[in-house]
């Protein structure tokens, strides 16, 4: 299971992917030649904390965020960037909506009463 790039998170425990957390953050930092307690220092949290993540065990969302950015590791992130897409229903309701052609400068029936008959 551990470094199995197809990992089925559906079918893992919480525990289990807690652990599977813990074992991406270890392999981050022994890949960067850090030490836990230059992690936790760069993260602004005690050695402790990293080690209880690398252990398998839980730590705060915070905490996390921290460490990932400690580690340069933001981009395991990037499955939580939201895309807004538009429906094909509202898209084409929009270009319904769309002007086709600019109006014309003199508004209709207005023109004889601005007419002085000079």
């Amino acid at each position: 299971m551990m470094g199995n790039a197809n990992t089925e998170w559906i079918q893992m425990t919480d525990a289990a992917i807690v652990k599977q957390i813990g074992f991406f953050i270890k392999k981050t930092r022994l890949k960067l030649n850090k030490t836990q307690e230059q992690v936790a220092e760069d993260a602004g949290l005690n050695r402790w904390t990293i080690s209880k993540i690398e252990n398998g065990e839980s730590i705060t969302l915070s905490s996390l965020i921290q460490v990932l950015r400690a580690l340069d590791a933001f981009y395991v992130l990037d499955a939580f960037n939201v895309v807004e897409e538009i429906s094909p229903l509202a898209y084409a309701k929009l270009k319904k909506e769309q002007r086709e052609r600019a109006s014309s400068k003199v508004k209709k029936g207005t023109e004889k009463e601005d007419d002085l008959g000079w």
